[in-house]
């Protein structure tokens, strides 16, 4: 009888054991990175990044918002946040730094990624903060009805100088037009005044100016990595830029 019973003991232990290890694996966290691009791109230039992620295990959204403003695109990063089945790095490129500023608030945001991107704090308006320390650039212009786009024929030189040729002219004939009055909308509350950042700063950068870059990016105490590369450095230099991304998602536990 006592055979019997240490038996069925070890055997009750054993079962407990293996429930708590399937318990435990089921409870790690899902790798997801959130992807949104900035003013004149769209999501597809993500793609070399997001391969290099989903190689390395990582589950990627890719955000294509509006660019009708500032509330609409983060309306539509939220939404896909909102489908998210657990925590993400949420990571943004050139306007799109704005954005994740604010959807960066989100639940299941556990760090942030700024790409050769505005990082504003609450009440900053980008027009402002772009005029205060001026790029090289000054190819941006208006449409007829309020929207703004980079001249195509200087494209290539100012937001894509390392990119081959032919696909920073497909980037300038593609371009997603940007409504003027984002350039005046002050921005929310900050998600990095207590969240995890990490920023990307291109130092050949001639849409955002490098020194706003480094300003904004100390502002956020973000951990930065400087890179010798165009305001496109999600396509010239994707490792670079995954690399960064990973560290953020390694640094939130995920």
């Amino acid at each position: 009888m006592q055979e019997n019973s240490m038996t069925l003991s070890k055997t009750l232990l054993a079962a407990v054991s293996v429930a708590s290890l399937a318990g435990a694996a089921s409870a790690e966290p899902v790798r997801n990175v959130v992807l949104v691009h900035g003013a004149f791109a769209d999501g597809s230039g993500w793609k070399p990044v997001a391969e290099i992620l989903q190689a390395d295990g990582y589950t990627v959204s890719v955000v294509q918002q509006p660019m009708t403003s500032v509330a609409d695109d983060v309306a539509a990063t939220n939404r896909i946040l909102d489908g998210q089945s657990g925590p993400a790095v949420l990571v943004g490129h050139s306007y799109g730094g704005a954005v994740i500023t604010e959807a960066g608030n989100h639940a299941n945001v556990a760090s942030l990624v700024y790409v050769a991107a505005f990082a504003p704090a609450e009440g900053d308006v980008l027009g402002a903060m772009s005029e205060g320390t001026p790029p090289a650039s000054h190819s941006i212009t208006a449409t007829s009805d309020g929207f703004l786009l980079v001249d195509p024929a200087q494209f290539p030189a100012d937001f894509a100088a390392d990119v081959p040729a032919a696909t920073a002219e497909f980037m300038a004939i593609s371009q997603i037009p940007m409504n003027g009055q984002i350039w005046g909308t002050p921005i929310g509350a900050p998600a990095w005044q207590y969240k995890p950042s990490f920023a990307v700063l291109t130092t050949s950068d001639r849409m955002i100016n490098p020194d706003l870059q480094r300003s904004m990016y100390a502002r956020a105490g973000s951990d930065v990595t400087e890179i010798d590369a165009s305001h496109s450095v999600f396509l010239s230099h994707p490792q670079d830029v995954a690399d960064v991304i990973e560290a953020a998602a390694v640094a939130a536990g995920l």
